[in-house]
């Protein structure tokens, strides 16, 4: 469908749509499943652009394994560095716990940031706590919590490098397309897009 656009036109479709995946990006911050809602919005260009065959199974099962890779990471990291600083499986599972209840707590605050914040503290909080219960010492158990904490900031920081992974690789497929624009509506194009 794209390729019977005029090229102007099918470049501009493709930018904003790439731009909005971009954006659905960002949701990871948030504490959103922004790598699914990007492989939602995937499969909705694929539905409207039927004649997109570089977007085949292929391509999806990549985007799925990635977007899998992504959560994945996300709790590996916060159960390894969690472990790393000395906390037990029980500390591990209560941080994990409370990084999702402090992401869900704090996430109206800091418009919308505080999801972030809240899940830092709260593994920290879960983990504490359950480390305290269990008669861990307080600097142990401060460590143990601070692990989880920063496993759960790379787990963030690992989710979002695969989703800036996933709209890279679909920016190739997007733009193999777009059928070839004249030099002069290249140069304006450019030009627009460098004062957006």
């Amino acid at each position: 469908m794209i390729s019977v656009l005029p090229p102007t036109l099918a470049y501009m479709l493709a930018s904003a749509f790439l731009g909005l995946l971009g954006l659905v990006l960002l949701l990871n911050i948030f504490w959103l499943p922004s790598n699914w809602i990007l492989l939602g919005l995937l499969s909705l260009w694929k539905y409207l652009h039927p004649d997109a065959t570089a977007m085949g199974v292929l391509f999806f099962s990549l985007m799925i394994g990635l977007a899998v890779l992504g959560e994945v990471l996300e709790m590996a990291m916060q159960i390894i560095k969690a472990r790393k600083y000395g906390s037990t499986s029980s500390g591990t599972f209560a941080g994990m716990i409370g990084a999702i209840a402090g992401a869900i707590l704090l996430a109206p605050l800091f418009f919308g940031l505080g999801a972030l914040i809240g899940a830092l503290l709260g593994a920290w909080i879960g983990c504490f706590l359950m480390e305290r219960l269990k008669g861990m010492p307080t600097a142990k158990a401060v460590d143990a919590a601070f692990g989880a904490m920063v496993g759960r900031f790379l787990g963030t920081v690992c989710k979002c490098g695969i989703g800036g992974a996933m709209l890279a690789l679909t920016g190739r497929y997007v733009w193999h397309q777009i059928p070839s624009l004249p030099e002069s509506e290249k140069m304006v194009l450019n030009i627009v897009t460098l004062f957006c």
